[in-house]
């Protein structure tokens, strides 16, 4: 007698997700020029790893040039090595060396240096959930090789606008220092008191321009004293 053999039922087959129609695109690198919100910017900068430095500023993608040795990265050291000796003296401040800075929707920096109050909510920093810094420092340096760079147009405004209190650049090719205070709403100049610059955010925070523009780093660390 035989027996009927009743075949396997066949598992219900899975119903396949839509796939979204950019998921399966490459992400676009980041592009001198490209117009993007921060959001955009932030995700293709950190799909990125091998990207040193790249600001959005109005909304405008920068990527700067290779960083010169003389113009540019041994000032550079001198003013962290300014900052950062202040900084020792008050434990309740905090030195930045070229931090992701977000000031708004379309402003995404990484300025030279930042010396702020220690981040925190409801502060004038905080970090987000990515740990970058977000909000206005209470002074952003910058080193620039001439007063035509961006550091003193598009940049200089938009600090101003979002209320950085303090505002210094270094234009190592022009020797100058050019120091501002945000007074009403505008950037004022600060004007030197023989030969010295002086912060009016960070008492006894004193810059000898002399010897900050020869790069002399024992007398630039010696008007802090």
């Amino acid at each position: 007698m035989s027996t009927a053999v009743t075949p396997l039922a066949r598992p219900p087959a899975r119903a396949r997700r839509p796939v979204h129609p950019q998921a399966s695109r490459p992400l676009p690198v980041l592009e001198n020029g490209d117009h993007l919100g921060v959001s955009e910017f932030l995700r293709r900068y950190e799909a990125m790893p091998g990207l040193r430095k790249a600001q959005l500023i109005e909304g405008k993608v920068h990527m700067p040039s290779p960083v010169s040795a003389d113009t540019h990265a041994a000032p550079d050291n001198v003013m962290q090595l300014w900052l950062g000796t202040y900084a020792l003296d008050h434990i309740e401040l905090q030195c930045y060396a070229n931090a992701t800075l977000i000031l708004d929707a379309d402003n995404t920096v990484q300025p030279d240096a930042i010396l702020c109050s220690l981040p925190r909510k409801g502060s004038r920093v905080w970090l987000n959930d990515k740990n970058y810094l977000c909000g206005a420092p209470e002074l952003v340096c910058e080193i620039a090789a001439s007063s035509a760079s961006v550091d003193l147009h598009e940049k200089f405004r938009v600090y101003r606008r979002n209320g950085v209190q303090e505002y210094l650049v270094w234009l190592t090719l022009e020797k100058q220092v050019r120091w501002f205070q945000l007074i009403d709403q505008e950037y004022v100049e600060m004007k030197e008191h023989a030969g010295k610059l002086s912060s009016m955010v960070f008492p006894g925070l004193i810059l000898d321009v002399k010897a900050l523009i020869k790069m002399d780093r024992k007398r630039v660390i010696a008007a802090l004293k």
